[in-house]
């Protein structure tokens, strides 16, 4: 049994500091609240820097929390009933949460140095559908992924958090303008992959493909912009029930990235830390590989 100190002084400054992490708007987001145990250890096991971990005076902390806060000796302590139930009004109170420093974003140069396919992510808001993308892209392997108008000003938004399960920081992701991405797809020479219901290959097609790929997928009302279209070396296309109108755009990610898993679980590692200002760039490899094509391709 774990002896844990209670917070029940509201002058206690971790109380405030809860406090401002929960607001819906902050103009400078430095910190993060990261809810419920599965995501508390996500993150821990990424790297996050945890300022300090809580629990609930009346629930015991689970054990998987505190081993992992332990190994890494992040401070832990209980919050007081009273006190939770001013800091979470009208949220849905955690039984675990934690506070942790918001890592500096990546780049793409840093995003150069992984090995698995790069989901790009062209219009798509919905921040349900990203999150949901996030996990899937993690556990099939992929390299990491950028994110072009999505609204987000930064992968520590709260509900992306949420709707990853932590896993947001457990792979490289980088906000992008539009311009910027396809610059850097040119510049590289990763083919890029735009889904479209009249593509040219089927989806099962990118099997044959020996190489690191940029898999395009645009939201389900708009597609994918133009501008992307016109550098995709292949669209293509995942064969669906003609009275279907379209599969969601995490469903379709999550297909694609299933017919990838050949090539992105090959080596299996894990993704890089987050990113700090105090070290090198870190990456999954060395750089992309030099394969040959898969049967059929041609440019547009």
């Amino acid at each position: 049994m774990v002896n844990l100190d209670v917070i029940t002084d509201r002058s206690d400054p971790a109380v405030q500091r809860i406090a401002d992490v929960t607001k819906p708007s902050r103009s400078v987001v430095r910190t993060v609240l990261i809810e419920d145990a599965e995501p508390l250890v996500e993150c821990i096991r990424a790297g996050l820097e945890f300022i300090e971990v809580y629990g609930v005076e009346t629930t015991p902390l689970p054990g998987e929390v505190l081993a992992a806060c332990r190994q890494r000796e992040i401070p832990v302590r209980l919050v007081g009933a009273p006190i939770m139930n001013d800091l979470f009004k009208t949220d849905k109170k955690p039984k675990a949460f934690g506070i942790a420093r918001v890592p500096r974003p990546w780049s793409f140069d840093e995003l150069a140095r992984t090995t698995g396919d790069i989901i790009v992510l062209d219009g798509v808001k919905i921040v349900g559908n990203i999150g949901a993308i996030v996990r899937t892209s993690f556990a099939l392997g992929a390299g990491g992924i950028v994110l072009v108008d999505s609204d987000l000003t930064t992968i520590a938004d709260r509900r992306l958090v949420r709707a990853s399960r932590g896993y947001v920081f457990s792979l490289p992701i980088v906000l992008a303008s539009r311009a910027d991405a396809i610059a850097h797809f040119q510049r590289t020479g990763v083919p890029l992959i735009a889904f479209d219901t009249e593509g040219d290959l089927a989806v099962g097609d990118l099997r044959d493909a020996d190489e690191q790929l940029a898999l395009l997928l645009g939201s389900e009302k708009t597609g994918t912009s133009r501008s992307f279209e016109s550098i995709a070396s292949h669209s293509v296309s995942i064969p669906i029930n003609p009275a279907a109108e379209s599969l969601n755009v995490s469903v379709c990610a999550g297909i694609a990235l299933y017919e990838r898993s050949h090539w992105n679980l090959a080596d299996r590692r894990r993704a890089p830390q987050p990113p700090r200002a105090e070290r090198p760039a870190a990456g999954r490899g060395s750089g992309r590989p030099t394969r040959p094509a898969y049967p059929g391709r041609r440019s547009r």
